[in-house]
């Protein structure tokens, strides 16, 4: 992999700023550092006294998770007042990419596509729409920092954390992909962090659970995971994620995110200079065997700026996470001055400039694109009189407990699927069946099959990665729910005589 190199004259947008250390004594200087560098998320929808203190004594930032959007826009606007006014130059961060991950949108679809149905459109002009769109919502509730968009190749199909997430499974086609949602997210002067460096995809291991490895060679991961990431640096992203993985070609033994050797790489071979973000540091796949404190100083030591500490957290965390810091630099660790770069880094983030004018997503544009993104596998049959059945598998905890699908008649158990339909399903009708990844889950692919064997009119609609499984029965694929994505799917099925 050659470096990245900008366009002679080209000035990137979010580039690093140097400032002066405050004045007094050096113990509370390197306490400040400490706490410019932590990104933590508290519970509630109202700013916590005890972190009210702690972003006034200069903590870097919150990341919001679903507890601190639970009120809606207009409250979660006042707890970004609240959180500015305590710290004017506070990182206000979430998780953002549209589609199957919303913290916005959790009791209805997302209003706009995912990646992966982005990615199967093939429209890198809606693409970079749907990153602006992203951006004005999130800068009309005070967020400056979105952890999106996702830059793994999801080559994996098994993959139980990314799948829809990802562009896609081409490297580049998700480069392109991730490049344009950058631009149009950036527009509205929203910072961009790619995620998961240097890369997620082809693993079949959750890192929130356990941590994963990649057993690829050096040339694999140029060819393929790295490319995204090269694209998105050459596109001027702010900031990007590391991942809680192991790459045996780069280090053996320690995951991306407290690896000097893997985070050297984003800074020297593909020439980033902006912010390097860690993932949750209470993930598996971080602190298991560590602890979230001292998996925050080995991530700092390795080169992290901003430490994402995890949700819900309680402020005693952070002053724990902070003091082993502090302890770190006093032991000769951790050298002062990489908690300097890593707080100068942070800081250039904080406060962006006003975007472009905001516009409203354009329904139209996206329901050709939700349309185009759906793959048909097999006729499907008369549906008129269908139910329809929702299989209530468990999202993996990137995506949370949030809206998906159609609103369903019936929602079926997955443990308790052997024991086959409910009784209020009305005899003989036609079946219109939503499951999420069901190529990863037998319990799931048997049911299918019992109801193809059983004669019965039934579609399968597909919510997750659109994985080849055969089960007897027509299936559409939809590339992850969203709002435009339902409404293809319904006008798909009524094509075939479904009303409701």
């Amino acid at each position: 992999m050659t470096s990245a190199q900008p366009p002679a004259g080209a000035v990137r947008a979010y580039g690093r700023r140097e400032e002066p250390d405050s004045a007094g004594d050096p113990a509370d200087e390197v306490r400040s550092l400490a706490l410019r560098v932590l990104l933590p998320g508290f519970e509630g929808t109202t700013l916590p006294a005890d972190y009210r203190e702690l972003l006034e004594q200069g903590l870097g930032g919150i990341c919001y998770f679903g507890s601190n959007t639970a009120d809606g826009p207009a409250a979660l606007a006042a707890l970004s007042a609240a959180i500015r006014a305590a710290n004017p130059v506070a990182v206000i961060a979430v998780d953002e990419e549209g589609g199957d991950v919303s913290r916005l949108h959790t009791r209805e679809p997302s209003p706009v596509l995912g990646a992966a149905a982005l990615g199967g459109a093939g429209d890198l002009g809606l693409t970079e729409a749907v990153g602006r769109w992203v951006g004005h919502e999130l800068a009309a509730v005070g967020v400056n920092l979105d952890l999106a968009p996702d830059a793994d190749v999801n080559s994996d199909p098994d993959n139980p954390v990314i799948g829809t997430r990802s562009f896609g499974a081409d490297p580049e086609q998700v480069a392109a992909h991730a490049a344009a949602w950058t631009r149009g997210l950036q527009s509205t002067g929203v910072a961009a962090c790619a995620k998961h460096f240097p890369g997620h995809g082809d693993t079949a291991t959750d890192s929130h659970l356990a941590l994963p490895r990649i057993d690829v060679d050096a040339d694999t991961l140029a060819r393929r995971e790295l490319v995204p990431f090269d694209a998105v640096v050459e596109a001027g992203v702010a900031a990007v994620m590391t991942s809680h993985i192991v790459v045996a070609a780069l280090d053996r033994e320690r995951p991306a995110t407290l690896s000097p050797v893997v985070l050297s790489m984003l800074r020297e071979v593909l020439d980033f200079d902006g912010v390097i973000v860690s993932d949750a540091l209470d993930m598996a796949g971080a602190s298991a065997e560590l602890g979230i404190a001292e998996a925050s100083v080995q991530a700092l030591a390795a080169g992290c700026d901003l430490l994402c500490i995890g949700p819900d957290k309680p402020a005693s965390l952070v002053i724990e996470v902070r003091d082993a810091v502090v302890a770190a630099v006093g032991q000769g660790r951790l050298g002062r001055d990489r908690l300097e770069d890593a707080a100068a880094r942070v800081a250039a983030v904080g406060v962006r400039a006003p975007g472009s004018t905001p516009e409203p997503p354009d329904a139209p544009r996206q329901a050709v694109a939700a349309r185009s993104a759906l793959q048909v596998d097999g006729d499907l049959p008369d549906l008129a009189g269908a139910s329809v059945l929702s299989v209530e598998t468990v999202a993996n905890i990137a995506v949370g407990d949030v809206a998906w699908g159609i609103a369903p008649d019936h929602r079926l158990d997955p443990q308790a699927l052997d024991d086959g339909l409910p009784d209020g399903v009305p005899a003989h009708a036609p079946l219109v069946v939503q499951v999420r990844d069901a190529h990863r889950r037998p319990e799931v692919l048997a049911f299918l099959r019992s109801l193809a064997r059983s004669g019965r009119p039934a579609v399968v609609v597909e919510w997750g990665w659109p994985a080849t499984y055969d089960v007897g029965l027509a299936r559409i694929c939809t590339r992850g729910s969203s709002a435009p994505g339902v409404a293809a799917v319904v006008e798909r099925l009524r094509e075939a005589g479904w009303t409701r």
